[in-house]
């Protein structure tokens, strides 16, 4: 068959990438963090703890939202004291976002309990087949299609 493997990956990552299996995923994720932390804004405190301070045009761009949508999720994060707002040094006009401690926190717990799920879904496997699972899986995501070289 042409193109078997591609066609394989192709039809996983879609599973994948449904946004109700990502929404499923985020609540779980969330559970029990407080009212503002949620499969809505999950994306935004997770985004930002990759890209570090940035404005909600450059987050929105980062999670495939709109900046409004960033914003608002932005506001709720930050009255519960997870976000903050600050002036951009480089230009006094543009607020970036930014995570508090308590924000960094809640990602990390967020993160951690991503890592546990993981492993869990790959405890029947052989642990070197995991290991090599996970080295494939950066390798692809590095150098394959979504990666800087594409």
């Amino acid at each position: 068959m042409e193109n078997e493997v591609g066609t394989a990956v192709a039809e996983a990552l879609g599973e994948l990438l449904k946004r109700s299996l990502r929404a499923e995923l985020y609540r779980g994720l969330t559970e029990g963090l407080g009212e503002a932390v949620d499969e809505v804004t999950y994306p935004v405190l997770s985004g930002l703890a990759r890209t570090g301070p940035c404005s909600a045009a450059e987050l929105a761009t980062e999670v495939d939202l709109d900046r409004s949508g960033v914003s608002r999720r932005a506001s709720r994060l930050e009255a519960a004291g997870l976000v903050r707002r600050e002036p951009d040094p480089a230009d006094g006009r543009s607020v970036l976002l930014t995570l508090t401690d308590e924000g960094t926190r809640t990602v990390a717990v967020m993160r951690q309990r991503l890592a546990q799920r993981i492993e869990e879904a790959l405890g029947s496997w052989p642990r070197d087949e995991a290991l090599a699972f996970a080295r494939g899986l950066h390798r692809f995501v590095s150098d394959g299609p979504f990666g800087n070289s594409a």
